[in-house]
């Protein structure tokens, strides 16, 4: 059944353990940890302790693979990888999410497909590619990403789709998911108002329905065909003032793709509970 989780970045910049906390009291299925500098973010032993603490299974690992993390496990990509599904493994996720390489990343850009599914038969999970967007500076295109920023022209078996950036690019989220077919394995729950060309700059991921993509008709598509991938909220709540703002946020993003997943709640915890979310440390 397709499940509906959080991504921990969503509640950027707060702890790992705010993200799990917040999964909790929204009602999610569980939680998409993003790899950061965070030691807790690299360590199963933590995450475990947190998965259990908050009753949140780890649905997937998102590799470090933003140049904020650039430094996280090194420099090496590939062993960015194959840690990413190696922590996988040990915390009983199903996917990582990985963005494609850097132009500049050459020896793993050169052979990033063949690595990608070396290391999916290696520790048994799915690495799911995400679709990226073009960069451009100055007006001017820039060919960032190699093989491409589309995995629509990759030869891999799993993608993730992300709103945001199909936005940002200028696609239509429901062409890519008919597109991506049966290797669409993982979504980037968010929205997105428009592209570069229509001077946009930032990679917003705007709740859904605050933007301009397909969102409620791919989750109707994959509700109608009984999907078995996960949709992974990654939104930003960062304009939030406090904690109650942010919890009303993913609250109101599960909300929107229960409905148009069809998807069974989970148990929530009652509205007096969640004031607990104002109480948790480091809260403001």
């Amino acid at each position: 059944m397709l499940r509906i989780g959080m991504s921990t970045s969503c509640v950027y910049p707060l702890s790992t353990e705010h993200g799990f906390r917040f999964a909790r009291l929204a009602g999610y299925d569980g939680v998409e940890v993003m790899v950061t500098n965070d030691e807790t973010t690299q360590s199963s032993s933590s995450l475990l302790a947190l998965s259990a603490k908050y009753d949140m299974p780890i649905m997937s690992i998102h590799a470090p693979v933003l140049l904020l993390t650039h430094f996280v496990w090194g420099r090496d990509p590939m062993v960015k990888l194959e840690r990413s599904a190696d922590l996988a493994r040990g915390v009983g996720a199903s996917t990582v999410v990985v963005h494609p390489p850097f132009r500049w990343q050459a020896g793993y850009a050169e052979n990033f497909l063949q690595i990608v599914r070396e290391t999916e038969e290696l520790y048994g999970v799915d690495i799911a590619v995400e679709n990226m967007f073009p960069w451009k500076v100055a007006g001017r295109s820039l060919k960032a990403y190699s093989p491409g920023w589309d995995p629509r022209t990759m030869d891999c078996d799993s993608v993730t789709l992300d709103f945001s950036h199909a936005a940002l690019s200028g696609q239509d989220g429901l062409e890519l998911a008919r597109a991506f077919g049966e290797r669409l394995r993982h979504i980037h729950l968010c929205d997105g108002s428009g592209s570069l060309d229509e001077g946009r700059v930032f990679d917003e991921h705007l709740l859904p329905g605050y933007g301009s993509q397909p969102v409620a008709e791919v989750l109707e598509l994959l509700g109608a065909e009984r999907w078995t991938g996960n949709v992974v909220a990654e939104v930003n709540t960062r304009k939030a003032r406090t904690d109650q703002e942010r919890l009303e946020m993913l609250v109101e993003t599960l909300d929107f793709a229960r409905l148009h997943a069809t998807v069974p709640r989970r148990p929530r915890f009652s509205p007096s509970r969640r004031s607990l979310a104002a109480r948790m440390p480091g809260s403001r």
